[in-house]
């Protein structure tokens, strides 16, 4: 009889694979060495190689033992047992081949290390190297305790100058009740230019129109109208807006172009629109994040906390914009950042700012899976140690591909293998794609749980029984797995007893400010 069996023992639930050895008998009938012999049955496999199928299928840990059998026309026995050394041996195996062959008039035994059964590019290697970016639950719960002695600072006429999470009001103090129907000057005037052919287009340029206008980078806002920009963040920099306000240099070029009647009732973050919308459709929203090409949140605080706000405070809440993206300038996040964060921001445009959003959001991520490839690449633990040209150019893969590659259906790779070949690694072997996958897995989990640990600060601060958390950015729409990751940490680390759930925005950043402008209309 003719054909190979891999039995696999994984907490005593037995794995059989089977397949046919066809070709087996094309071996020549000689003495043969064990090694020799496994060698030769290996090179004769459709699986290749045959250490590759000691670890079947991406997801599986190691065995805690193997065994493999083999039979074929001129050997009439044949087995190998072992167990993997600890994880500082390369995952060698050790084994015990014990071979019976008709050509010999007994058994021959052998005590060996198998180069054959050595798998250097192992999942349990890269599970090892990829260590660094997963985050402990320990590191996750002091994560959150600075975040909130952050989030306090910033809250502090005290300590806001010198906080990392500023905190600033955004005098957005009414949520819907279901009731309300590259210089500076090229960019406004762009804007402005988008809302006239718009008013043209449906025509409305004879009416008088309230605006809400959404501007998603860090504002220090004096009134709903006035919002003094703070800093450039995601790859943009026109160094002549710091520090101006933004809603008088788009009221400015709206004049200069004299075809249209626009009021802007209101600026507000893409956060604040992120709630404003959810809160639309359902009142229990009171926190708003955004996971895309950046990262940030806001929630509602009380009035009485707002050290900073010398308004009206018959209004008991405040929608605060945290600006939770710069957590970790001050060093915060030092006890989880990795190598491949500080290179990510050496070379960004802002180095030393924004860290929290760099190990969070899309604008980073595919090219911080990049940077780790490329590492266990030259390591000679990815893609038989040859890469591509593509690899090894900064920013060529794109935070798509990670969606794409954990879309996959377990032990397929479609997804993968069609970004491989775009990133000219046609060679790349399936357990190239496994391991590729887990990069990517470690990248993306280690995101959600540093977005869930936020939330969870934000829930347990506010101390409401019951919360909906509005969320959008391409990252939390697109990616397989970030909201099921998201809602299982969460759940870990809110104090008992509360109750939430996550809330999908429907264009936040279009209808929620509508409806901040809807609301400053109707209280005028």
């Amino acid at each position: 009889m003719t054909g190979i069996w891999i039995r696999y023992e994984v907490a005593k639930k037995k794995i059989i694979l089977e397949k046919t050895l066809k070709r087996a008998r094309s071996i020549p009938r000689r003495d043969v060495t064990p090694v020799e012999w496994l060698q030769a049955i290996g090179s004769r496999l459709p699986w290749q190689p045959i250490e590759s199928r000691l670890l079947v299928g991406s997801s599986l840990p190691l065995p805690q033992t193997f065994a493999l059998t083999l039979s074929s026309p001129w050997c009439s026995e044949g087995s190998v047992r072992g167990k993997p050394q600890a994880a500082s041996s390369l995952h060698t195996y050790h084994v015990f081949v014990r071979v019976a062959t008709s050509l010999a008039s007994k058994p021959l035994s052998y005590n060996l290390q198998a180069n054959c059964l050595q798998y250097k590019q192992g999942l349990s290697e890269i599970r090892e190297e990829c260590q660094e970016l997963v985050l402990s639950d320990g590191q996750v719960l002091e994560i959150m305790k600075r975040l909130l002695t952050e989030l306090n600072r910033g809250l502090s006429k005290a300590t806001h100058d010198t906080a990392d999470v500023k905190c600033f009001t955004t005098f957005v103090q009414d949520l819907p009740n279901g009731t309300v129907c590259h210089v500076s000057w090229q960019l406004f005037d762009h804007i402005a230019e988008c809302l006239a052919n718009f008013m043209i287009e449906h025509d409305l340029s004879s009416e008088r129109l309230p605006l809400g206008f959404t501007f998603s980078f860090p504002l220090s806002q004096r009134g709903l109208t006035k919002g003094y920009l703070v800093q450039w963040t995601k790859g943009f920099d026109c160094s002549d807006c710091i520090n101006e306000d933004v809603v008088q240099m788009l009221k400015d070029a709206i004049a200069r172009r004299n075809d249209v009647k626009i009021d802007v009732c209101a600026i507000l973050n893409d956060t604040t629109g992120t709630l404003m919308s959810c809160a639309w459709k359902n009142f229990n929203c009171r926190i708003g994040i955004i996971v895309g090409t950046g990262s940030n949140a806001c929630y509602v605080e009380k009035v009485e906390n707002l050290e900073l706000f010398e308004g009206d405070k018959s209004k008991p809440y405040m929608v605060i914009n945290t600006e939770w993206g710069a957590f970790g300038d001050n060093g915060a996040l030092e006890i989880v950042r990795t190598q491949y964060d500080r290179e990510i921001d050496s070379h960004s445009i802002n180095a030393g700012k924004q860290l929290h959003e760099k190990m969070i959001s899309g604008m980073y991520m595919g090219e911080l899976v990049r940077l780790v490839l490329v590492k266990f690449t030259k390591s000679n633990l990815l893609f038989g140690g040859k890469g591509s040209d593509m690899l090894f150019e900064r920013g060529t893969f794109f935070t798509k591909f990670v969606s794409e590659i954990e879309s996959d259906k377990r032990g397929t790779f479609t997804g993968c293998r069609q970004v491989l070949d775009e990133l000219g690694l046609s060679h790349a072997t399936d357990q190239d794609c496994v391991n590729v996958r887990y990069v990517c897995e470690c990248v993306s989990r280690r995101a959600a749980h540093l977005v869930s640990a936020g939330v969870a600060t934000l829930i347990n601060k506010m101390g409401q029984l019951s919360v909906t958390v509005g969320v959008d950015g391409s990252v939390y729409r697109f990616h397989p797995y970030f909201h099921d990751l998201m809602v299982e940490k969460i759940s870990e680390l809110v104090t008992p007893g509360i109750k939430f759930d996550l809330m999908l925005s429907e264009d936040g950043s279009g209808r929620g400010a509508a409806l901040v402008a809807a609301v400053a209309c109707r209280d005028r």
